[in-house]
């Protein structure tokens, strides 16, 4: 319950003698409408997150969360394990694996018959990967919970790798791989990242030579998914419309048989990041081109100072919108851009990276690369205003409740915690963490962590359209992609 405070009467006033003039009544006008709004006061609003129940069955760690809102119950399945967990020979097998878990069938039941039940007991499916992990939900009506767990069951655990299925989604991969140099964002970003990662799994992109026949063989298919789709990588989330002692027969049953896993995944690989500054040019003749900057942060997602500041940082420099100094210098002030922004990962195992991207028209490419860069040094030489890092922290802690919006999204959000080792207060720690961040956390954390003259410096367009020579920026490499056969014009040493 919301109590109205004095302000809130005062309001009301206002509002009420403002109906009644438009009635024809006789009634005094406040002294000022605008004194009378200036005037509200509110009580803070407190908000306690709804929290998971940590069960167990078979060995399965389940986290649930009742939600009598609708007749639904919502099953989310999350296997450690995918395509960046095991070498390059299995990648295509690894990614192809949720889609065909779909739409491939099962060993008893052809890809049709599958989709027939999937009407008959008005069943949602989803199925998806990450480099780390493999997930499947299933959201169903309370009365057919049974039925939909026994297919979802039967389509995780006994795929038909239906041969058909496999080379429709193997030409949607060709199909995809042949056009990515056609999407100039596509190509800076993902070359972006084997420019920084390497041959590792982040810097990984389909290719035709990952998509040969023998790579989605059967037999690589079972491999990937026996080494992901078993017990000991499972962990569930639960919530709907039951209680825990009428859902749980349920799941002892859908978990009941579930294999072991054959043997132990690999670790995920170290990426080994680039950490010498450069200036990177892939040549098209293009109208727009794209920048894309970026070099290697030591910062971790932990519960530390330097990791709160650096998300309050971020907003600040150019993830915040129209309220970030990147994109207020690039398209309010200097009117190069559309977009702009900065982006600061922080994983909680290895290094990240933080940076910023742009596009803007060719004939401003050297103007918006050094826009951004500009801003990075004013951010590094002296701290910002209290008022704007109240603004960004205020933006940050008024999404939190978003976290919660529905059950579903809290269980999931609490799975992944888990797989990520993060303690359960882990958003209530997070809030509290950004909240003590004070200007003078953001200046340390940014001349610490962030330094213009590090910066590996990607840029797809056509240098014939610059507004000065790449080259002042300094010494270029141009970047090769295959399946890219554009000119490549001559690249002259830097300027003096």
């Amino acid at each position: 319950m919301i109590r109205l405070g004095p302000g809130s009467r005062a309001a009301i006033a206002v509002l009420g003698a403002m109906a009644a003039t438009a009635e024809g009544v006789t009634a005094q006008r406040p002294p000022a409408d605008r004194e009378a709004i200036e005037a509200l006061r509110f009580a803070p609003l407190s908000f306690t997150p709804p929290a998971t129940a940590e069960r167990e069955i078979e060995g399965v760690t389940v986290f649930f969360l009742e939600d009598h809102s609708l007749p639904l119950v919502n099953v989310y399945a999350r296997f450690a394990g995918g395509f960046g967990r095991f070498d390059r020979e299995l990648y295509a097998a690894a990614t192809a694996l949720p889609s065909l878990l779909r739409f491939g069938g099962t060993i008893e039941l052809h890809p049709d018959s599958v989709d027939e039940q999937v009407d008959q007991h008005a069943l949602q499916l989803a199925f998806g990967s990450a480099g780390g992990s493999t997930s499947a939900t299933l959201n169903t009506l309370t009365a057919n919970l049974e039925a939909g767990l026994a297919l979802w069951k039967d389509m995780l655990l006994h795929p038909r790798f239906d041969s058909v299925q496999v080379e429709v989604w193997r030409g949607q991969e060709l199909e995809s791989a042949l056009r990515r140099p056609d999407d100039p964002g596509r190509l800076a970003f993902s070359e972006f990242n084997r420019l920084m990662f390497g041959d590792h799994p982040i810097g990984w992109e389909m290719g035709p030579g990952d998509l040969e026949p023998e790579d989605l063989s059967r037999e690589n298919l079972l491999a990937a998914h026996g080494r992901i789709l078993c017990r000991d990588n499972l962990t569930l989330g639960v919530s709907g419309n039951l209680e825990w002692a009428a859902v749980e027969p349920h799941l002892r049953g859908f978990l009941s048989g579930w294999p072991a896993c054959e043997g132990t995944l690999p670790e995920p690989p170290v990426p080994d990041i680039l950490d010498e500054p450069g200036i990177y040019l892939i040549p098209r003749e293009l109208e727009q081109t794209t920048i894309v900057m970026a070099h290697r942060s030591s910062i971790r997602q932990a519960d530390s100072r330097e990791y709160f500041a650096s998300r309050i940082a971020n907003s600040i420099l150019g993830s915040g919108g129209f309220s970030s100094r990147i994109l207020n210098r690039v398209r309010t002030e200097l009117g190069l851009s559309y977009s702009a922004g900065s982006f600061w990962t922080t994983p909680d195992d290895n290094d990240g990276i933080v940076g910023a991207l742009t596009r803007t028209k060719g004939e401003s490419t050297i103007a918006a690369t050094r826009a951004i860069l500009d801003v990075m040094e004013e951010m590094r030489n002296a701290p910002p205003g209290r008022d704007e890092v109240e603004a960004a922290v205020e933006a940050a802690t008024n999404g939190f409740s978003f976290n919660f919006q529905g059950a579903m999204q809290v269980v999931s959000r609490r799975v992944l915690q888990e797989a990520q080792e993060l303690p359960e207060d882990w958003l209530e720690r997070y809030v509290a963490g950004v909240q003590r961040v004070s200007p003078g956390d953001v200046h340390n954390v940014l001349r610490r962590h962030l330094d213009p003259e590090r910066m590996v410096i990607l840029i797809l367009g056509d240098p014939a359209r610059f507004d000065l020579p790449v080259e002042t920026l300094g010494a270029v490499t141009v970047w090769e992609v295959e399946g890219i056969s554009d000119p490549v014009p001559p690249v002259g040493p830097p300027p003096g």
